[in-house]
């Protein structure tokens, strides 16, 4: 073993990295305040998607929400508030937000009393 090797591991002197931690305050995972802002009322004459899609899927349905008009952080705090009132997993992609499963009912009935315009798409 050479005598100019660096010291890979070792468990005295305890923790050696920068001590950068222990003057930040902890955050989210994104870095930004943990409350979102609600999201208002729909711009006028914007209609919110409703549809239930199965292809690509394996057979498994999922609820589709488009042509939502709002910016990528609102459309994330919509999809985070629907995946809670749906109790299902999702995702916000884009201008969109996919849940899983059959929801549609529940979700335009959700997004109309949010202040959205929401009707049905596809058959």
């Amino acid at each position: 073993m050479p005598s100019d090797s660096e010291l890979v591991w070792s468990s005295d002197g305890g923790d050696f990295r920068p001590e950068q931690k222990q003057g930040k305050k902890k955050r989210g995972r994104s870095g930004k305040s943990a409350a979102a802002p609600a999201p208002g009322p729909a711009p006028a004459g914007s209609t919110i998607k409703v549809k239930r899609e199965t292809s690509g899927r394996k057979g498994k349905t999922a609820t589709t929400i488009s042509e939502i008009p709002l910016g990528e952080a609102e459309t994330k705090a919509l999809a985070k508030k629907l995946k809670q009132h749906c109790g299902v997993g999702g995702t916000a992609r884009g201008s969109s937000i996919e849940l899983q499963g059959d929801h549609r009912d529940k979700v335009i009935t959700f997004l109309e009393k949010e202040g959205h315009r929401a009707v049905k798409a596809g058959g």
